[in-house]
């Protein structure tokens, strides 16, 4: 496993930057979590940048700041869905991370899902339910259809916000009520039972996979940021061959949807260790106990450079800007 590079850049060659965090999504307390971790690690190594909340000012304040470039800790709508960075664009600011096309599909667990299975790569079986038009009387059938183990998930939220585990009928018409209140699609996909993975991928090089464990129903919010109980092992306890697989997996996943400079892809690794895709994280979390620093960790990479290869992904999209 390679170890992804280091910026050469010195702190004067970064510029002023704006960490962008908080937002006004459902996601809101993981982002300044992770803004406010990543700007200390900034600080620390004499970058000039400071925390910038969308949500408590203009974004055109950043032209009158005279801000060379932006590292987006946003998570969910509005920071991690094509908007924001859309908006950077416009406003000629180099940004950290995937561009728009790329944001946007990752955001959209339904269209990630089409993308990949067009393209013969592994995701389990699924479903769509529209609040438009979604009738409570096929329930039956689609807890059939996708094994009698459904995941509920709606499609454009993050950190498993409004997700549920169901095992009948009437508990999945409950969870797709409920996942409505977040969205207007809902992903209704197979359960596979078994160990899941994430992959960090970082300048294009996979890290070493995690996998996690925990005593929850499934690796929900509570089990993600509020328990202890949560295990993570890395490495994950896959064979060589294996993880080299299952690195390419990732990688070509994160490619599938335009994902570029950083980001995470979650796995499913079901009895048979067939794995089976689950979605991409375009702004992953970034505390120092986040999944992609402790797989940075392990790969030889401190929390501090990592932060740096991550800004310096923002100079990948100063050629995109000036051409747009």
């Amino acid at each position: 496993m390679l170890k992804p590079m280091v910026t050469s850049h010195t702190p004067e060659q970064y510029g002023k930057v704006a960490v962008l965090l908080g937002g006004d999504s459902a996601e809101r307390e993981v982002s300044l979590n992770s803004g406010n971790t990543v700007l200390n690690a900034l600080l620390r190594q004499g970058v000039d940048a400071f925390a910038f909340d969308p949500a408590e000012r203009p974004l055109t304040d950043l032209i009158d700041l005279n801000v060379d470039r932006a590292l987006i800790m946003l998570h969910g709508r509005g920071g991690e869905d094509g908007s924001m960075q859309g908006a950077l664009q416009l406003l000629k600011i180099p940004y950290t991370g995937s561009r728009v096309l790329g944001s946007a599909l990752a955001m959209d667990k339904i269209h990630t899902k089409q993308v990949w299975q067009s393209l013969g790569l592994p995701t389990a079986k699924y479903e769509i339910a529209d609040k438009r038009r979604f009738d409570a009387g096929k329930c039956s059938a689609i807890m059939e259809k996708l094994g009698n183990e459904v995941m509920v998930k709606p499609a454009q939220e993050g950190s498993s916000i409004g997700m549920a585990k169901v095992t009948s009928a009437k508990q999945l018409e409950t969870a797709v009520q409920d996942a409505f209140q977040y969205d207007d699609q809902v992903l209704l996909e197979q359960y596979i039972d078994g160990p899941e993975f994430t992959v960090s991928v970082v300048q294009g090089q996979a890290l070493p996979s995690i996998r996690m464990s925990t005593p929850h129903t499934f690796y929900d919010y509570a089990a993600k940021y509020q328990d202890n109980t949560t295990e993570y092992f890395c490495p994950s306890g896959l064979s060589e061959a294996q993880e080299v697989q299952l690195a390419s997996l990732a990688s070509r996943a994160f490619d599938a949807i335009s994902g570029s400079g950083w980001g995470r892809v979650d796995v499913m690794q079901d009895n048979q260790r067939q794995f089976y895709l689950l979605e991409a994280n375009t702004v992953p979390g970034m505390t120092e106990k986040s999944l992609v620093p402790k797989a940075a960790k392990v790969a030889g990479l401190s929390f501090d450079e990592l932060v740096l290869s991550i800004l310096s992904t923002s100079f990948d999209s100063v050629a995109y800007i000036a051409n747009d």
